[in-house]
């Protein structure tokens, strides 16, 4: 079984930096993908970052050269460096794992295990 709590959101200017952190207390942490997901209220969940247990990685376009995944397998720690955050940035961001990412996507349905999500807001 596999828990995830996200933490770091926060309300930043447009221009500024947060950092998301999403931990673990289960077993098997990356056996597969591990990912970051963010859903504007309304909207459908959309794909963020996806890092698999090789340290392959992909970014939605829309953040790609801002924001950075990260894991710390020691700690079972997957991490989300967001800089030069936009105003359209603002989303509730939710980690999730064991799921499956190709190309520049992750596949929502294929992951299992979600965090409870964890709000950043970006103001102009």
């Amino acid at each position: 079984q596999v828990h995830l709590v996200e933490s770091g959101g926060g309300s930043v200017q447009t221009g500024g930096s947060l950092t998301l952190s999403c931990t673990t207390s289960g077993d098997t942490w990356i056996s597969d993908w591990v990912a970051w997901f963010r859903q504007v209220s309304g909207a459908e969940r959309e794909a963020v970052a996806g890092i698999d247990k090789n340290g392959d990685t992909t970014y939605a376009d829309s953040v790609k050269d801002r924001f950075t995944i990260s894991t710390d397998n020691a700690k079972k720690t997957l991490t989300l460096q967001m800089n030069s955050l936009k105003p359209e940035d603002t989303a509730m961001y939710y980690c999730a794992a064991g799921g499956f990412c190709s190309g520049r996507d992750c596949y929502e349905s294929t992951f299992g295990y979600w965090g409870q999500g964890t709000q950043v807001t970006v103001s102009s």
